[in-house]
């Protein structure tokens, strides 16, 4: 016979010991957020004439998107001494942002900026069947893949080829920080990335407890890029950025994570769409590291503490819940000042208690939502329709 005495409490003790050790990791994590960086290696002259290879910047493109006009006029003013083709890609040929690309075409000098539509299929990930279809009118040799939803300063692009100079490096990525562009769920959305997967991704980093590439910048040579199988070789995988990065270390290469952080537009306009998007990123997560996913329990202190509550926690929990919050907002102010981004005390509760939800949910069940597409995903990353 059960007997829910010992269940509760076992339930209370569990919560207690996630929430501390949760509050023990912020702390590690606000130490080494402060330290990122600190010992960037001295740069090899992406900035001089002589050293800076020509580059294709490849931006696939997909519906309305909030800012898409001032992000792809960013990429086009870079600062970097060397030509560099803009290149952007879409498949519908009644897609929004074509209206923006040409509109922008008119505004700048002539060839600033290209538009392929090529509406062919080449796997279930739709992404990389655009950049396949891309590929086949880049002009240059040096490859920069980076997602529309992507800020950059004047700098980006000379920061990002310098770190491909050393030929150790086969691939160039990046990290990023949440930018809200709409209301409530698109704060959430932003507080999301800054405050769960930023502080993550270093901590794993610097302890190498993870080999990350990300979709925020992918930089790579083309005969790299041949070598690992050309991005067919991705086209039905959901983490294809993830398998990037493995193929590019099996072909016993580096990926370089230099020490800056670009800005991830958040539009989210509906909880439905911010649930969708964190439930994406937690099993994708959860098929790449099933074990650190299971153990990434931890980053969720005030959820459990209050989870303690109604099994007999009682006021220890109450107050546990209040130190996992200020923890919590003493890693927001980390990643605020070593990154320069605005700290949003007011919805930390709510932030936390919709990732803790996500978290959960992502144990259960194998779909996703990408691009307004649903895809059931096989162990290995494979995208599957839901039927199949």
């Amino acid at each position: 016979m059960i007997n829910l005495d010992q269940v509760f409490r076992g339930t209370v003790e569990f919560c207690f010991a996630g929430a501390v050790f949760g509050c023990l990791y912020m702390a590690l994590a606000c130490a080494l957020t402060l330290r990122f960086g600190q010992r960037r290696r001295e740069g090899t002259g992406a900035g001089n004439d002589k050293l800076s290879p020509p580059v294709t910047l490849l931006v696939p493109l997909c519906g309305h998107e909030p800012g898409l006009a001032s992000r792809l006029r960013a990429l086009c003013g870079q600062a970097y001494p060397a030509p560099v083709q803009v290149l952007c890609g879409v498949s519908d040929p009644g897609d929004p942002a074509i209206a923006v690309v040409r509109a922008l075409a008119v505004e700048l000098p002539p060839g600033t900026i290209d538009l392929h539509l090529d509406d062919r299929l080449h796997g279930r990930n739709l992404k990389m069947s655009n950049l396949m279809n891309m590929m086949e009118h880049a002009r240059h040799d040096v490859l920069v893949m980076i997602d529309s939803d992507i800020e950059v300063d004047s700098n980006y692009l000379a920061r990002v080829v310098d770190e491909l100079h050393d030929p150790d490096v086969g691939v160039v990525t990046c990290l990023y920080t949440g930018v809200a562009e709409g209301g409530l769920w698109a704060q959430l959305s932003a507080m999301g990335i800054n405050l769960q997967f930023l502080p993550s991704a270093i901590v794993a980093i610097t302890l190498g407890l993870a080999r990350p590439c990300f979709g925020a910048t992918i930089a790579i040579r083309r005969e790299t890029l041949r070598e690992i199988g050309g991005l067919g070789r991705f086209a039905d995988q959901l983490w294809d950025d993830y398998a990037i990065g493995e193929a590019v270390r099996a072909a016993g290469y580096q990926v370089a994570v230099p020490a800056l952080a670009l800005g991830h537009v958040c539009a989210d306009a509906s909880a439905t769409e911010l649930h969708a998007r964190q439930l994406r990123y937690a099993r994708t997560i959860g098929n790449i590291e099933p074990l650190g996913h299971a153990g990434a329990v931890i980053t969720h202190p005030f959820a459990l503490a209050l989870l303690a509550v109604p099994f007999g926690g009682g006021s220890t929990a109450v107050m546990l819940a209040l130190v996992a919050l200020a923890c919590r907002a003493g890693l927001g102010a980390a990643i605020a000042y070593r990154f320069g981004i605005e700290n949003r005390y007011r919805l930390l509760p709510l932030r936390d208690l919709c990732a803790f939800a996500a978290y959960v949910m992502s144990f259960f069940g194998g779909t996703v939502t990408w691009r307004g597409q649903r895809y059931r995903v096989r162990s290995d990353g494979t995208l599957l329709q839901p039927s199949q």
